[in-house]
């Protein structure tokens, strides 16, 4: 149905659906719903001057932020122009041979790895096993090859593998040689998870990606960061980019979020209330199979026999069609928790479609 292979193209489902962008809820992205934190509109407003010059090139009041924020020294970091640009500038940058992808996952990495060349073995996460790695995964590591990509937790599943599996394949990665590389792009929606970057120290063959659109709603400043703790490494790595990669909003962006607490907070109280409320609203709808995730948005599979995004798309509601996945089809889809008023009207329009479906049975 769509061109497109990510969520929020609002663009193209609207011109698709024949209605104004502005009218449609948009649940294929998973953006924080509580919008853009007050404290950076107003920094925003106040610093309109900055479009007048230059970035700092080095972005250090930026990295210094950061820095701050994980209590690693600065010369581990690297920012850029959201995280998907760092993907491919960091895979350009290790140059692997043979990588190992789990599927379903991002499409970007597959991407970036064919565009230097890297031969791809895929790694297939079933439904039948939960769409968890288990530890037949670290067994799957071998020495022929020289990366491995994770993203915790996944996208599209949601899912977070077991830290002790973690744990193993971080070990497994550094008896072989194999460059490990964990997405982290999600994890800022669960307060409670650590995470690899206490790893870091020990194991400079493991890099940690990060975004900050998500969590604080900037998808359009486009902000992401990398870490590692081989500083020769990230100093090659920050030598080979282009100049003023990250314009001057977004660096500002990165500088004053970190330190909004308050948000941070009103985030997870949202979550704690939303999540469940979705999870349990879809649990309930027949045609439905959803499984539990731990991020801020949902996986399912719909069993009904009715067009789900084309009929969704008709109540001006636009969900992520995961058929693009490798390993997944037409079935599944993911959503986003979004605002109380926002999900009722997900659930109500489900029910609509539901009820259309016996009907015509």
């Amino acid at each position: 149905m769509f061109t497109s292979n990510h969520g929020g193209n609002i663009r193209e489902a609207a011109a698709l659906a024949g209605v104004n962008p502005e009218t449609l809820i948009d649940f294929s992205a998973n953006i924080n719903p509580l919008g853009m934190p007050a404290t950076l509109k107003r920094a925003l407003r106040e610093n309109l001057e900055l479009a007048q010059r230059y970035p700092d090139p080095d972005y250090v009041a930026l990295h210094q932020a950061l820095a701050k924020h994980h209590q690693v020294p600065q010369r581990w970091l690297m920012a850029g122009n959201g995280e998907t640009e760092l993907i491919f500038q960091l895979l350009a940058h290790l140059a692997p041979r043979h990588a190992l992808l789990l599927t379903p996952g991002f499409a970007e990495y597959r991407r970036a790895l064919s565009r230097v060349g890297c031969r791809i073995s895929d790694y297939p996460l079933t439904e039948a096993d939960g769409w968890q790695p288990d530890d037949r995964l670290v067994a799957a590591l071998t020495a022929d090859l020289d990366c491995l990509i994770l993203c915790t937790p996944n996208n599209p599943t949601g899912l977070m593998p077991d830290r002790r599996l973690m744990q193993a394949i971080v070990s497994r990665c550094a008896e072989l040689g194999i460059t490990l590389v964990v997405d982290e792009a999600f994890i800022d929606f669960m307060p409670n998870a650590a995470g690899c970057t206490g790893w870091l120290a020990e194991n400079p063959h493991l890099w940690v990606l990060r975004s900050l659109t998500k969590f604080y709603a900037i998808p359009g400043l486009r902000l992401g960061y990398v870490i590692n703790s081989d500083e020769q490494r990230v100093a090659a790595l920050r030598a080979g980019r282009e100049p003023w990669t990250i314009n001057a909003f977004a660096a500002l962006a990165g500088e004053i979020v970190l330190n909004d607490e308050a948000y941070q907070q009103a985030t997870f109280q949202w979550l704690e209330t939303e999540r469940p409320f979705l999870l349990q609203a879809l649990n309930a709808l027949p045609e439905i199979t959803v499984w539990q995730g731990e991020a801020n948005y949902l996986f399912f599979r719909y069993d009904g026999d009715k067009d789900l995004q084309r009929g969704l798309l008709a109540q001006r509601i636009l969900i992520r069609s995961c058929a693009n996945y490798p390993g997944l089809d037409k079935r599944y889809f993911r959503v986003a928790v979004k605002s109380r008023a926002d999900n009722e009207a997900l659930i109500t329009a489900f029910t609509d479609i539901s009820r259309d479906t016996n009907r015509g049975a």
